[in-house]
């Protein structure tokens, strides 16, 4: 069991290597090890430590969900604590969401944790929602910000430059992707990347490519509201779900917009 365990972490070392693009060499060297004991780790010759892991994974910024993983793999304690939201020792976080999100109003903003599921938003996010028939399977939990967001029965038909936007975030869960390894990321992805765009709803897919403006959603009474958004997340957070939550702050790019919210929101 201990050398099936030895081979799969070196199998995973070399994976986390190779998804950051480095040789064994420069792991090393950056890592205070030597090649030869690294290679070692890779091919399952050597047991690792659990001080040269964290080191390696420190390198490899592999987040702190995968590298309690890796560490549990190789037989040795997890390094880094996880909790629900919900748990007492992470009141603190709670009141600096609900403190961010109230604050931001009149204006939409939301909190997701590392796979766009919505974990807080504001009252004025229910404003970019009025009238608008979504399919109740979207609304079932966890909701997915970015699946009904670009689904054709959630937000898409209400997105006026649905092309440009739907191509920046599966450009952002692609990079997500390639830095985590999430394979539940690469499904959604894949599941987004696959929703149709009718014409009338976007831009055509070619201009995709195109210089991202504001985005744009048409309003319950005819008009057209333009945000630009704030992306943010704990810059020194203490456990794996803090440092998997982010916030999307979104603002008034046009003063219509500005005035609209600036009243509510119709």
């Amino acid at each position: 069991m201990a050398t099936a365990a030895t081979g799969e972490v070196g199998q995973l070392l070399r994976e986390w290597r190779e998804r950051r693009r480095l040789t064994q060499l420069e792991l090393a060297l950056d890592s205070g090890l030597s090649a030869r004991h690294l290679s070692f780790v890779e091919t399952g010759r050597s047991q690792p430590g659990r001080d040269t892991l964290l080191r390696v994974a420190k390198r490899l910024e592999i987040p702190y969900r995968e590298r309690n993983h890796l560490l549990l793999t190789a037989g040795h304690a997890p390094a880094f604590p996880e909790r629900t939201l919900d748990d007492p020792d992470l009141e603190p976080v709670r009141e600096a969401l609900d403190r961010i999100l109230a604050a931001h109003e009149p204006l939409p903003a939301l909190a997701v944790d590392r796979r766009w599921n919505l974990v807080a938003a504001n009252t004025a996010m229910a404003a970019l929602t009025e009238g608008l028939e979504i399919e109740p399977s979207l609304l079932e939990p966890p909701i997915n910000v970015l699946r009904i967001g670009f689904h054709p029965r959630g937000f898409a038909p209400i997105i006026v430059n649905l092309a440009q936007w739907r191509a920046h975030f599966l450009g952002r869960l692609a990079q997500q992707v390639a830095i985590t390894g999430d394979e539940e990321l690469a499904a959604l992805m894949e599941e987004i990347a696959g929703y149709p765009i009718a014409e009338t709803e976007g831009a055509p897919a070619a201009e995709a490519s195109d210089v991202l403006g504001p985005v744009r959603f048409r309003g319950p009474d005819g008009a057209e509201w333009s945000f630009f958004g704030m992306f943010a997340a704990f810059d020194t957070p203490f456990e794996v779900t803090t440092s998997e939550l982010a916030l999307e702050l979104l603002f008034p790019a046009d003063p219509l917009t500005a005035e609209a919210f600036k009243r509510g929101a119709p």
